[in-house]
């Protein structure tokens, strides 16, 4: 074998994306909301770019490439409702507890080992690091005292509000919560100290017996338990949703419906005529004037992409609700079944397009905000015609679903249906699914099998 070097020739293909065309296809993937913020970080650093802030009521006709025109009263009250509908910032649970620790009378030594701990606190509102770990954080901290301030501050921070917090775990926090005076404490206490595998295994009866309780009175206790708060903090200290700004508006109009693209603000972009002159001006420095025309360039390939990406955008979200009328005429339950590629071909692009014009984008319908990718679903069921009450033959997945959940929603919950039993019903109707289809539907809508779904009634046990 020959392992000396040498100079050799070869041929080989490969494609290149040129910056215009990778520019355009990130622009188009992007949702309104992180359009919004690119186009603003982009305008910072070009001062080419120009944004012009979008008036109230403005929107796009989908499927057009035209630009923005005033919408009508109803378009105004509609946006004046969206933005009153953003939800507020919530106050975290250090804001809450410091308003408290102002209104106390407390000594201020105290109050720092309470602050101190505040900051120990986990996600859901437990102290649950050791002892030992917390005076040796507070020593490194630099605040005076041990085990004596440890303990005071501990029990100061359990009578502030949220009630539970502070506690050790889910179910000190749990007692916490109810009175130590109520005539129910000590068999609560005993719920959650000694049966809690039972109850998550729904192993109600033999509760009920250990217990020398009637199942009537162990759902009254359940039902009291599940009233309180098992991560105290949770609702405080958990991050708000993000406000939904639908990129696509499908109104009811005469003879069918009316697509828009929303335009609620999102920035336009234009090229700012003083550079793009400037850019032109023979009379400015040679290296100005180069400088200006890379800037007015690239001003001008996002403008573009702003451009393809609004006209892609519509001519999707067209297409898609032309295949979906029954859905916008008849809600969920009714959707029709769709594949990417088969959009793909109809509109004469590629599916990797209708993949990025969909992706993190919403529609606002009729019947709510959706996904864009909810249109998209797989036939299932396609055996058989459509019976008295179920989704057509070759439903689309989400229907099928749909049909699983009403089913077990009508159940008698003392004697649930197992999965075999939901495959017949929906055979009944007309739509035929495997057992194991059924199975994996269920868990996605969070539903437990038919054991942990049973309600015992009262005679299923023994009375107080």
């Amino acid at each position: 074998m020959n392992d000396r070097p040498g100079l050799f020739q070869s041929l080989r293909q490969e494609m290149r994306l040129q910056p215009r065309l990778l520019q355009s296809i990130q622009v188009l993937q992007l949702p309104a909301l992180d359009l919004e913020c690119w186009l603003r970080d982009a305008a910072e650093e070009n001062v080419a770019l120009r944004l012009e802030e979008p008036r109230p009521g403005e929107y796009e006709d989908g499927g057009r490439a035209g630009g923005a025109r005033r919408g009508t009263r109803e378009d105004a009250e509609r946006h004046d409702a969206m933005l009153r509908n953003l939800p507020d910032r919530a106050r975290s649970l250090h804001q809450r507890i410091e308003e408290q620790l102002g209104l106390l009378d407390a000594d201020p030594r105290q109050v720092a080992w309470v602050r101190f701990l505040i900051g120990c606190l986990d996600e859901g509102g437990y102290l649950s690091a050791p002892d030992e770990l917390l005076l040796e954080m507070a020593r490194a901290a630099g605040l005076e005292g041990g085990e004596v301030e440890l303990r005071s501050a501990v029990g100061l921070l359990r009578t502030l509000e949220p009630r539970g917090i502070g506690a050790r775990d889910a179910v000190e926090s749990l007692l916490m919560q109810i009175d130590a005076d109520d005539p129910e404490y000590g068999l609560m206490r005993r719920l959650l100290e000694d049966f809690l595998e039972e109850l998550a295994r729904n192993k109600l009866p033999q509760v009920a017996r250990s217990m020398g309780l009637g199942l009537d009175r162990l759902a009254e206790l359940l039902d009291r338990l599940g009233s309180l708060q098992p991560r105290p903090a949770a609702e405080l200290d958990g991050p708000t949703s993000p406000a939904l700004r639908p990129d696509v508006v499908v109104l009811p109009a005469e003879g069918g419906h009316e697509i828009r693209l929303e335009r609620c603000g999102l920035p336009s972009v234009t090229i700012d005529p003083e550079v793009a002159a400037l850019a032109r001006d023979r009379e400015q420095d040679r290296e100005v004037r180069g400088y200006l025309r890379g800037k007015v360039d690239r001003a001008r390939q996002v403008v573009e992409a702003v451009e393809q990406r609004q006209h892609t955008l519509g001519r999707i979200a067209a297409a898609v609700f032309r295949h979906q009328r029954s859905f916008l005429e008849r809600g969920p339950g009714h959707l029709s079944p769709l594949r990417m590629s088969d959009l793909a071909e109809e509109l004469g692009v590629h599916v990797s397009t209708v993949s990025r014009g969909v992706s993190g984008k919403c529609a606002q319908t009729p019947w709510g905000i959706f996904p864009l990718r909810h249109f998209f679903q797989a036939g299932v069921g396609a055996e058989g015609a459509r019976g008295p009450g179920g989704p057509p033959a070759g439903a689309a997945r989400e229907d099928a679903r749909e049909a699983v959940r009403g089913i077990l929603a009508a159940e008698d919950p003392a004697a649930p249906l197992s999965d075999d039993e939901v495959a017949a019903a929906l055979a009944a109707r007309g739509l035929r699914l495997a057992r194991r289809t059924v199975a994996k539907y269920r868990e996605e809508l969070g539903i437990p099998s038919s054991y942990r779904r049973r309600v015992y009634r009262p005679r299923d046990g023994p009375r107080d």
